[in-house]
């Protein structure tokens, strides 16, 4: 398949493509583990700076609800598309820049900014993530 025909393909779900980030960002800001890990594949990954690791829905799952019980309770996320790349016509690349927002905060700050790249797979009319991993941006 040419990368004509993907583009095209992919082009009519670009929306329901950048749309995933912004239920990632709903889903944290009531701090709805289930609707989080929803968003995965049965079997996809999740990788977090330091030693976050986690593989299926379930460890997803898992590790939100304690978060969000947690470290990222009242905190919100953002997420940005920056650059969509479609790898075929049920997959694509998104990368996002964003953050966690701590209480109260409007913008990210340096320190919490991050970079991200979501593999994303289409089941049936849905995208879903097979794999997600983000860096920090650093302060400067």
């Amino acid at each position: 398949m040419s990368s004509d025909n993907v583009s095209a393909i992919l082009a009519d779900d670009e929306a329901a493509i950048q749309n995933v980030p912004e239920r990632i960002v709903a889903a944290w800001a009531v701090n709805d583990a289930d609707a989080f890990a929803a968003m995965f594949a049965e079997d996809g990954s999740l990788i977090l700076p330091g030693d976050v690791y986690l593989r299926g829905r379930e460890e997803v799952r898992s590790f939100m609800a304690k978060a969000f019980a947690g470290p990222y309770r009242g905190t919100r996320v953002s997420g940005k598309p920056l650059a969509l790349k479609p790898l075929g016509p049920d997959t694509a690349l998104l990368i996002t820049q964003g953050g966690i927002l701590a209480p109260g905060e409007t913008e990210v700050s340096p320190e919490r900014a991050i970079r991200a790249s979501w593999v994303l797979i289409r089941r049936e009319q849905d995208w879903l993530i097979t794999a997600y991993q983000n860096t920090p941006v650093g302060a400067g």
